[in-house]
């Protein structure tokens, strides 16, 4: 595929993994394993494409109110896409409230953003995150223009283009300082059924954009 022109940093909510689980009889647990294959295949994709930075939604502190057979899946779902990509090219960084409890003990060290392989594109994966755990020490600054220095997800850049799965229209809190200009794309298919042509179908959406910022 070719394109006049492409998001440099590409925003990932890949929602749905629960009702995919019970379309199929499944219970709503088992629904986040089968959530990793396709952010790997997406991941691949963005490597190909030369796309500069990319930022997974993996789980919110707001998620971790689900009963605990499903945060004890999701976090696990979490660690293996992690260790995956760990395994791969890239400079690798998780942006979340480390200190709580839920925080996978293992994805501890990528805290700080680390260089595997031959390094190159940037994955950004948000795990434990919350929006106003993010903004609040920015907040603290007193001064807006400075704020993206000072807040804990600053060193993520701003977002060109967010792709939800699952046919939700919202945000749900994904990275609000970086996304305040994002162009927004909603695939109504469930994430689990991760298709390359819809990634693509983005990406031709995105080319027909007005990217003014405002301007």
């Amino acid at each position: 595929m070719e394109f006049k022109r492409l998001p440099k940093h590409i925003g990932i909510i890949p929602d749905g993994n629960r009702r995919w689980a019970q379309a199929r009889g499944l219970d709503k647990k088992d629904g986040y394993r089968f959530g990793i294959e396709p952010g790997f295949q997406l991941y691949q994709m963005c490597l190909e494409l030369g796309i500069e930075e990319i930022t997974f939604y993996g789980f919110t502190k707001d998620n971790t109110k689900r009963p605990s057979e499903q945060t004890k899946e999701f976090r696990k779902a979490c660690v293996e896409s992690v260790m995956g990509l760990a395994e791969k090219d890239g400079e690798l960084l998780i942006v979340g409230d480390k200190e709580s409890k839920l925080f996978p003990e293992e994805l501890k060290p990528f805290t700080k953003r680390t260089k595997f392989g031959k390094g190159g594109i940037k994955i950004n994966f948000l795990v434990n995150y919350g929006w106003e755990w993010d903004i609040c020490k920015g907040c603290k600054e007193g001064d807006s223009s400075k704020m993206q220095k000072h807040i804990q997800s600053s060193d993520i850049s701003r977002i060109d283009l967010i792709i939800r799965w699952g046919g939700r229209r919202r945000l749900s809190g994904f990275l609000p300082v970086q996304s305040v200009y994002a162009d927004f794309y909603v695939i109504d298919d469930l994430w689990p059924d991760f298709k390359k042509e819809q990634f693509y179908d983005a990406l031709k959406w995105y080319e027909h954009q007005d990217i003014t910022l405002g301007g």
